[in-house]
């Protein structure tokens, strides 16, 4: 879900504002800091209490670092205030903000509701989530789209979805659920190893204890959903609602009574799937290590 990015007219490349280049200098420092300090992208993950693939995304300019994050960093690498200082910046602050609208028009009041989410429970039968995808996978799903998108236009969409990550980073964490086909895993979207690295995402994120993922099997014979994917969103403040995409259509549901049908149906939809536990050894066996 909230993983079709509809096509109405050319859209300003994000490097046109500077954002994306002032977060790419930043990148190369912290790249920088790291190697002088002698560590991997790994090593600083592990000490900074985030993961390894949010170091990269970050180095390359790809993923937005966020104020706690670059505070974080500074500590581990000893680097004297520096990216404190760049946290603090009204240039850095100014540039998340206009982050945050980069979406395209149509998509933004999605986005800033997901953002700002205290709960977030989505089924997807046809693809990987966009919360859940690898920068390779959503590159390979956005080069594949028909009508064919220009470089740039890709390369874009590729970082915002990838920026759209941060929320599980969030403290307190929002809940989180999913319910993701077994075919949408098997489908080798990107080639096999892309979808070797999704899988290990996948597994990544559904051993968070912040996540419950769940796998409906394709021999299942029963189906609350045939209707397609959708996600359930509680707002902080607010009540739930409901979000889907047919053909790069949007649609937000606010109305009480039609959520609840999304809401019972997603009840039953994680009755008849996998165990959290069951559906990771489904993803270990995926993976050959089972």
């Amino acid at each position: 879900m909230a993983n079709a990015e509809r096509e109405e007219r050319p859209e300003r490349p994000a490097e046109s504002d500077g954002t994306a280049q002032l977060f790419r200098a930043l990148g190369k420092q912290i790249k920088v800091l790291r190697e002088r300090a002698g560590m991997s992208q790994r090593d600083l993950g592990l000490a900074a209490h985030c993961g390894e693939d949010l170091v990269s995304a970050v180095e390359r300019g790809v993923r937005t670092p966020q104020p706690d994050f670059l505070e974080r960093v500074d500590r581990v690498l000893d680097a004297g205030g520096v990216l404190v200082a760049a946290a603090a910046a009204d240039e850095v602050r100014e540039a998340l903000a206009r982050a945050r609208t980069r979406h395209p028009a149509w998509f933004r009041d999605y986005a800033r509701v997901e953002a700002e989410a205290v709960a977030l429970h989505e089924y997807s039968s046809q693809a990987v989530p966009g919360l859940l995808q690898t920068e390779d996978y959503a590159r390979a799903v956005f080069t594949q789209r028909r009508p064919l998108l220009d470089e740039v236009t890709i390369e874009k969409r590729v970082a915002d979805r990838i920026a759209r990550q941060q929320i599980f980073e969030r403290w307190p964490a929002p809940t989180f659920s999913y319910v993701l086909e077994e075919s949408a895993l098997q489908r080798p979207v990107g080639g096999r190893s892309v979808q070797r690295r999704q899988l290990m995402r996948i597994r990544q994120v559904g051993l968070m204890r912040t996540v419950q993922l769940q796998v409906m099997l394709t021999d299942c014979e029963e189906h609350p959903s045939l209707g397609g994917s959708f996600t359930l969103l509680t707002p902080r403040g607010r009540q739930q609602v409901a979000y889907m995409e047919v053909q790069g259509y949007p649609r937000l549901v606010t109305d009480p009574d039609e959520v609840s049908v999304f809401a019972e149906r997603y009840g039953i939809i994680r009755a008849q799937a996998l165990t959290p536990r069951e559906s990771l050894t489904l993803i270990e066996k995926m993976l050959g290590e089972r």
